[in-house]
């Protein structure tokens, strides 16, 4: 049984940090919904874990990596889930609900196409201004690899955004009845 104490504690720490949390689930998943599962998540985990979050030199860093893990997770779900339906013979396709501007659109579909440790770097780098020592402590790796997962991420994420801006310049092939192919 918790202490009201705890409670007040935890409670503080969640109105602090819950919007972060929620942000970082969002940038990591590009869906809202999900995003805010994972958020509610990491907050009963921390919960279950107060004690050892609490005493964490960092416990910011700690519920970061709780997200990260968690969405990683949600991710191999998600992916084992559609190699299923895709051996059924079903493709599912994806959609944005409202609007939106079109270079978050393919930003996020970019970052959704880099792998997991590549977009938690480049978002907690970039989308939350981590250090590199902040990010290697939220996602439990060395200073050294978030430097190269950044780099390699950032450069990943330029090449898929230049491939598909040439795409979009490129005037469409049209057959000789001067028709689109």
């Amino acid at each position: 049984m918790r202490s009201d104490d705890d409670r007040a504690e935890f409670q503080e720490f969640f109105e602090q940090h819950h919007r972060g949390f929620a942000r970082l689930a969002y940038l990591l998943t590009g869906d809202p919904d999900t995003a805010d599962d994972l958020t509610a998540d990491a907050f009963v985990e921390a919960w279950h874990h107060w004690d050892r979050v609490r005493a964490a030199d960092h416990p910011v860093a700690y519920v970061r990596r709780i997200v990260v893990n968690l969405s990683g997770s949600r991710l191999r779900g998600l992916i084992r889930d559609r190699r299923r339906t895709a051996a059924m013979g079903a493709m599912t396709q994806d959609r944005t609900d409202g609007p939106d501007v079109a270079a978050m659109l393919d930003l996020r579909a970019a970052l959704r196409r880099l792998p997991l440790r590549k977009r938690a770097c480049v978002v907690l780098r970039y989308a939350f201004d981590l250090s590199e020592q902040d990010t290697a402590e939220a996602l439990g790796i060395s200073v050294g690899t978030v430097k190269s997962q950044t780099s390699r991420g950032a450069a990943d994420l330029e090449k898929m955004l230049r491939a598909q801006r040439d795409d979009a310049d490129r005037p469409a092939e049209t057959t000789p009845t001067g028709r689109r192919a």
